[in-house]
């Protein structure tokens, strides 16, 4: 593998850096919100609540009123044939021609070629063809639709003639399909406006709650500070809770930053002290070499501490990786014991603070040059590569030492860890490379360290890149 394809492998690969969201957390793995989780059950229990409810109503309202009508329907049956039965010739045409006019209902011979379609198309038709059948008898026909003429249809016979009984059918259909459906989409569209009301009114504050957590997660502890007149009574004491603690975690780390860079500055003025002591008193050239080296490590150790506590808050903008990179390496040019090899477009540009990045790269260095030497040459070679990828530049800081175990790279970042004896022959902090991923989360990206295939520890790094002019 060469070195491009393994800076895309371990920096485009499943690695932390991957996991990094956009603010340069971890991006948890995927999953429903909240919001959409209440949303769907709230709408699930609404959907069984009415088809419950339409059940109910069909047992209550759709049976009785199949009886109901049926009911009606034998009842004008048993009139019109009873009228037909006991009026002669000439009154019962007069009959006829009354019902048709007045009441809508036509009584015409029944044909054996009478063509129609049978009545029983729903459940409701169904129970008023079997109802109707127990009232008139069997050989009762109902139809919607005799010889394309629509209406309904009840066949029914007098003294061994066979007659059919046309009547109006809105006198006796139930409530239309189209109504039931507009109730029903009616309902479905008020019960998820309702749903989506609940959920949003219960996702508001945790969602404010997950952006405050963020927010002090970065450090920045005014952005993070909820509101505490809700009129809910639960949330309104989660969020005082939480606002004391973040109060008092920012007075801690406050505190924490003053002590430390008192101490830091405390320490400077008796160190300046012993190096002129050093220099005017100790008459050994060799023990005054050694002295100043301790105190040059004490100040340096000073200065470790001093980046480690700077504050959160970070400026970006655009500046080119290369020029910071060049700018870091210049003072180590002229070592016998590092070489460089770059790997890096002039216009590479990335949204950073030129300081703290520096700041990065110098550390990196720092590091390679201590612990990364090759144990055939003693040089400590140092390939810098970067590219850009999807709205970022990764980059990577390689040497050709001999690595460290796959146990130990996940502590090389921890505040004052240090490795195994083979990488921590120099005197150090173990502040480094806590340094290096501290800036980067306050920059917006993301850092890791791995193995190179082919040996030696490398340092990956995930940049914000700028946008184009």
């Amino acid at each position: 593998m060469n070195e491009a394809s393994s800076l895309q492998h371990d920096l485009t690969g499943p690695s932390p850096l991957d996991t990094a969201n956009d603010d340069g957390g971890e991006r948890t793995r995927w999953g429903l919100s909240l919001f959409w989780r209440t949303f769907f059950l709230l709408a699930l229990l609404l959907f069984g609540s009415i088809l419950a409810w339409l059940q109910t109503l069909r047992a209550l309202e759709f049976e009785p009123r199949a009886i109901q009508t049926a009911q009606q329907i034998a009842s004008l049956v048993n009139l019109s044939r009873a009228a037909l039965v006991h009026s002669d010739s000439i009154a019962r045409v007069s009959l006829i021609k009354t019902m048709t006019d007045q009441e809508g209902v036509r009584i015409v011979p029944r044909e054996p070629t009478d063509t129609y379609e049978r009545f029983e198309t729903d459940t409701l038709s169904q129970q008023v063809s079997s109802e109707l059948a127990a009232r008139l008898g069997p050989d009762t026909v109902v139809t919607n639709r005799v010889n394309k003429d629509e209406g309904l249809w009840v066949g029914f016979t007098i003294d061994g003639d066979r007659y059919w009984m046309r009547a109006d059918r809105a006198r006796f259909n139930p409530t239309a399909s189209a109504t039931w459906t507009i109730w029903l989409l009616s309902a479905a569209a008020l019960s998820l406006a309702g749903a989506a009301l609940i959920a949003r009114l219960i996702n508001r504050p945790l969602k404010q709650l997950s952006f405050a957590a963020s927010r002090v997660r970065d450090g920045d502890f005014d952005a993070s500070r909820l509101d505490e007149t809700v009129s809910t009574s639960e949330v309104r004491a989660v969020n005082v809770g939480f606002n004391r603690m973040t109060q008092k975690l920012a007075k801690i780390e406050h505190d924490r930053a003053l002590m430390l860079a008192g101490i830091s500055h405390d320490l400077r003025t008796p160190l300046a002290r012993l190096r002129l002591e050093t220099e005017l008193s100790v008459l050994d050239v060799e023990a005054r070499d050694h002295m100043a080296a301790d105190i040059d490590q004490l100040d340096a150790i000073i200065d470790k501490f001093l980046d480690y506590v700077r504050p959160g808050n970070v400026a970006l903008s655009a500046v080119s990786l290369r020029d910071v990179v060049e700018t870091c390496i210049y003072s180590a040019k002229g070592r016998t014991d590092m070489q460089f090899n770059l790997d890096l477009s002039l216009d590479l540009m990335v949204m950073a603070d030129p300081v703290e990045l520096g700041r990065v790269i110098s550390n990196l260095l720092e590091n390679a040059r201590r612990y990364g030497k090759s144990v055939d040459t003693g040089l400590a070679q140092v390939d810098i590569t970067a590219k850009a990828h999807d709205g970022w530049v990764l980059m990577r800081v390689r040497d050709h030492g001999e690595g460290v175990s796959p146990e130990q790279l996940v502590d090389l970042t921890t505040p004052f860890y240090r490795g195994e004896a083979a990488r921590t022959a120099a005197k150090g902090t173990g502040l480094g490379l806590a340094i290096v991923e501290n800036v980067l989360e306050r920059m917006g990206g993301a850092f890791m360290l791995s193995n190179a295939s082919t040996g030696g520890l490398a340092a990956n790094l995930k940049l914000r890149r700028a946008p184009l002019p």
